[in-house]
């Protein structure tokens, strides 16, 4: 079959125009930027896995943590408090529970551990917690579940093991052993855009850990994670610490290297 030498040629443009309009759209999508979630969300990434958590979730493993250094307690106490929230509240500060049972533990006015008020205080509920946790015969020896029920005394002590995996993870990178493992992302919200609320955080921040004085690395990277922990709920946008930056951007994949922040303060804004 022939063709006229006018019908190939139209063709031939009808191709070359195909192609040009496929690659304009390639680079178009490939400019445009991601569509954002909704919601704010919070993710913690160690060389033994990855978890996403709630913000709320987040700041309450972030004091978990501050509460425990404050405290002096090792790495062990911090993965029995996690496994602990995780079976009796899914990390969250509950107004609500069995019987009386209310807060991040689900701890109980009747039993002794102190008003409703004082126990939806996750710093107090905390440090109840650790404690009655630290009067526990060799609690970083014996199984986590046994620890957690000598603690809690529940009906089903035996559901607290199954969490000790997570909780190990979470340990790591709010305790601080692991720099850079907390990343956050919220909302940026409409104009204008709120200042940062660096003062209150810091001040939040010492009730939990005590002095936020930065002797040590780990305690470095522990007050970087409960700040990015925290960015959504003090409108910080960018944390900085030992030449790395975490910045609100729904893009970033985690903490930047750059920034001048050094090794002896978080920085805020």
């Amino acid at each position: 079959m022939r063709f006229s030498r006018g019908v190939i040629t139209i063709a031939i443009i009808v191709v070359v125009l195909a192609v040009g309009v496929s690659v304009g759209l390639y680079h178009l999508l490939k400019r445009a930027p991601l569509a954002q979630p909704p919601e704010a969300f919070c993710s913690v990434t160690t060389p033994d896995g990855v978890r996403t958590l709630l913000p709320e979730q987040a700041q309450i493993a972030a004091t978990i943590a501050a509460v425990a250094a404050r405290r002096g307690l090792p790495e062990r106490a911090v993965v029995i408090a996690y496994a602990t929230a995780m079976q009796e509240s899914k990390i969250q500060n509950l107004e609500f529970g069995d019987r009386d049972s209310v807060g991040v533990f689900q701890q109980r006015s009747s039993q002794g551990w102190g008003t409703k008020k004082q126990l939806m205080d996750p710093v107090y509920a905390t440090n109840k917690f650790f404690a009655a946790l630290v009067k526990v015969r060799n609690y970083r020896k014996i199984p986590l579940a046994e620890a957690a029920q000598a603690v809690q005394r529940s009906a089903g002590g035996y559901a607290y093991a199954p969490h000790e995996t997570d909780a190990k993870i979470l340990a790591a990178a709010f305790t601080g052993r692991v720099p850079k493992a907390v990343h956050c992302w919220y909302p940026p919200g409409k104009s204008p855009v709120p200042l940062p609320k660096t003062a209150e955080a810091r001040k939040q921040l010492a009730r939990a850990l005590g002095s936020t004085a930065i002797t040590t690395k780990k305690r470095g990277w522990l007050v970087a994670a409960w700040s990015v922990a925290h960015a959504e709920k003090y409108a910080l946008t960018k944390v900085g610490y030992n030449g790395a930056t975490w910045v609100n951007d729904f893009e970033a994949a985690g903490w930047r290297q750059g920034g001048a922040a050094g090794a002896r303060k978080v920085e805020l804004a």
